[in-house]
């Protein structure tokens, strides 16, 4: 395979159940080899379709979905060649965890010594060595998930899909399992689709994010992109806490940058990002952690603020604000000796760059 040529090509796919309501919409997405990509959405938006259309466990209505390059439409799930982690670990009750990982070694009818050999390395890889006599029954959620990881690996695929597979973990687990998959994709240079409805699960774990809605992707970037730049207001509401200010473009600069006027009067100046001229109807968002209170003198967007609450995180202090009319403005102030002195009910400045603030579609 030529190393340019994408892993998954999905050209211009889509799914309906019923002939009439679009689940999947025109999609067309690349996938490298070696990336981990995740797709990330709230639910019915079209990312574990998307899933279970490339593992083969549902036909796309139309367009076509290449594997190495082959298309893999009429292709059965078992001849894919592909690597599975469910969410529910999809374990084999009655069989010890190593019959569990050699059941794929023998139905691709590999020796017996080899199976040997790839169930104790892939207990090695997950850290697992003297639990292959045990049954799935006989472990916790966080050891069966990582046989169900094993079990995907174990029979070396270049490709392995992953469906909310820490959804039934602890967050304290979940968060450990995060970066154990993460390692465990860097050492073996697979390629990793996921699927997860967690945002922050997706910025930890992606070299790359798309992020589905209503049966599209709405963008498709690096994690840091993905929170820095979200290119319309849906993005910007998904990933991430993020404040909002509805307004009216006054002006289109030629930097980059318009002018809003909020229903307060106020002005502010920010990236336009979805605005095309004078008049349009904007949301500005702005993230919790790039306003400042009490800013410097020059800072271009000043607003007054009454302090709503105050509540303790450890690392920093969420503040809830009212700012131009909305009593939900959240700003996290850092848990240091310099943080400005807050009462409930006392007023203040905040402010931020136009960098920082994002005119995105109303």
């Amino acid at each position: 395979m030529p190393e340019n040529l994408p892993v998954v090509r999905f050209q211009n796919v889509g799914k309906t159940y019923d002939g009439l309501t679009p689940v999947i919409e025109a999609l067309n997405l690349d996938i490298a080899k070696g990336e981990f990509l995740t797709l990330l959405g709230p639910s019915g938006s079209g990312k574990t379709t998307t899933l279970l259309m490339l593992a083969g466990f549902e036909a796309a209505t139309s367009g076509e979905i290449f594997l190495h390059g082959q298309s893999i439409n009429g292709l059965p799930p078992h001849k894919r060649g592909i690597g599975m982690v469910f969410q529910n670990y999809a374990l084999f009750p009655h069989l010890t965890v190593n019959e569990n990982l050699a059941f794929p070694l023998q139905v691709r009818k590999i020796a017996k010594p080899e199976i040997e050999e790839r169930i104790k390395r892939a207990l090695d890889m997950v850290e697992l060595p003297s639990f292959g006599s045990r049954k799935p029954g006989q472990l916790s959620g966080g050891q069966q998930q990582r046989v169900a990881v094993a079990r995907a690996l174990v029979f070396n695929p270049s490709l392995v899909l992953m469906d909310e597979p820490l959804g039934a973990l602890d967050k304290q687990l979940r968060e450990q399992m995060q970066y154990e998959i993460r390692h465990l994709h860097e050492q073996l240079g697979i390629t990793v689709v996921y699927v997860t409805h967690d945002q922050g699960e997706a910025l930890t774990m992606s070299d790359r994010i798309a992020v589905f809605n209503r049966g599209s992707i709405q963008q498709l970037s690096t994690p840091d992109d993905l929170y820095e730049r979200p290119q319309n207001s849906f993005v910007a509401q998904f990933i991430g806490e993020n404040n909002k200010l509805q307004g009216t473009v006054l002006e289109v600069a030629h930097d980059g940058t318009c002018a809003v006027k909020l229903k307060t009067g106020d002005i502010v100046i920010a990236a336009a990002v979805k605005v095309v001229q004078k008049g349009d109807q904007t949301l500005l968002s702005v993230r919790p952690e790039r306003v400042r209170i009490d800013p410097p003198t020059g800072f271009l967007n000043n607003l007054d603020a009454c302090v709503e609450e105050l509540i303790y995180h450890g690392d920093h202090i969420r503040t809830r604000l009212r700012v131009a009319d909305q009593t939900n403005f959240i700003v996290k102030v850092p848990n240091s000796a310099e943080r400005p002195h807050l009462e409930v009910g006392t007023m203040t400045r905040i402010g931020w760059t136009p960098e920082d603030c994002r005119a995105l579609d109303a």
